[in-house]
């Protein structure tokens, strides 16, 4: 996961963690230079007008979406559909089972 924490890659979820979107979730549209990248969730920002972000200011999850990555690589765009799919994807499979866990914890440590 180092490897992937220090490369960003186009499709790519991400966590925001500094600005008024914090806590939020995002996908990488595209990667401008080695520190800014283009984030879009499908509904708050759209593919049309993206959030350009600090590298330093988003958390790297390593989860990728290969519809988003593939449409991206074929036809240079991808649908806010597709966008939404990935993060609720993301969302409902790794960030929920988080909270689960975290949950258990938080009750042992009562015990």
């Amino acid at each position: 996961m180092n490897e992937s924490e220090s490369s960003p890659r186009i499709g790519q979820v991400v966590r925001i963690v500094q600005g008024r979107e914090a806590g939020q979730y995002a996908v990488i549209i595209n990667i401008l230079d080695g520190r800014f990248l283009l984030l879009a969730d499908g509904e708050k920002r759209k593919y049309d007008r993206p959030k350009k972000k600090n590298l330093q200011h988003v958390e790297l999850m390593d989860f990728i979406s290969p519809e988003v990555q593939n449409s991206l690589l074929e036809t240079g765009r991808v649908t806010n559909g597709k966008l939404r799919f990935a993060v609720s994807k993301y969302v409902n499979e790794e960030v929920t089972d988080l909270k689960k866990g975290d949950q258990l914890d938080g009750e042992r440590r009562c015990n």
